[in-house]
């Protein structure tokens, strides 16, 4: 779930990410972690991580404590990962204040973003109205816990996670619905914090047991039907809170479906 939000939890999910916007796994990005999003201006692992993080309730009243969570800016690994596809229909997961999902509709995606948080679909719809009609009619905003929500099967030609999280089993569940909604000749797209990030930034060890690696997303695909373009950890540089530069290692996966 973007722009790199901080993104901490979405129904369900944590975003945490960089400095995006992704819910039901924002992260500093704009994606959620259905439970932690990490956006370069808010560090989802400033709050404590517990079973509340993964509820619409905590995602609604973290967005209404502020006019904007997450930077506004795409994801950075959404932009290198998917700037040379073709434009087709798009889902973004945990769609946060919205970033991603518009950075897309200005390319000419047909994007669904979906998020947990009933507050962060308004302001997404805002920014995307403010943005121009021909953005604005690009995007369809769908409120979904990914808990339970199962994306339709066979249906996009890019599946896009930014920075989202979910209590294991979930978490894996959440690959394999994502995996299944792409369209043969589509793309799957899915970053997250690596797990190698541990001895940089203090987290809640909530947080540290849900972390997953690049391999661990690529596992659950079937190398019958997928083909592994991307996978492996890459370096980013990220201002925190306190204004100090931080390099940080992002778990990338990126597939395409046969």
């Amino acid at each position: 779930m973007t722009e790199e939000h901080d993104h901490t939890t979405h129904a369900g999910h944590a975003h945490e990410g960089p400095d995006h916007d992704s819910h039901e796994g924002h992260e500093g990005h704009e994606g959620h972690e259905h439970g932690n999003h990490e956006h370069g201006q808010d560090h989802g692992d400033q709050h404590k991580f517990g079973p509340e993080m993964f509820t619409a309730d905590y995602w609604d009243d973290r967005y209404a404590t502020k006019p904007s969570i997450w930077s506004g800016n795409p994801n950075q690994r959404l932009v290198e990962q998917a700037s040379h596809l073709s434009p087709g229909t798009a889902l973004e997961v945990g769609s946060g204040e919205g970033a991603d999902a518009i950075w897309l509709a200005q390319r000419g995606w047909q994007a669904v973003a979906t998020d947990v948080s009933s507050i962060a679909l308004e302001r997404a719809a805002g920014i995307a109205a403010a943005a121009g009609s021909d953005v604005e009619g690009r995007i369809t905003w769908q409120l979904a816990d990914l808990l339970e929500w199962v994306p339709a099967p066979a249906t996009y030609d890019l599946v896009s996670a930014h920075f989202m999280y979910l209590p294991q089993p979930g978490m894996r569940t959440l690959h394999e619905r994502l995996a299944a909604a792409v369209r043969p000749g589509g793309t799957l797209l899915v970053v997250g914090h690596d797990p190698s990030d541990l001895h940089r930034i203090p987290r809640d060890p909530g947080m540290a047991a849900i972390m997953y690696t690049a391999e661990d997303v690529a596992a659950v695909l079937d190398r019958d039907q997928w083909d592994i373009e991307v996978c492996e950890v890459q370096a980013r540089v990220q201002t925190g809170p306190d204004g100090v530069a931080m390099d940080l290692n992002d778990a990338v996966l990126r597939a395409r479906r046969r």
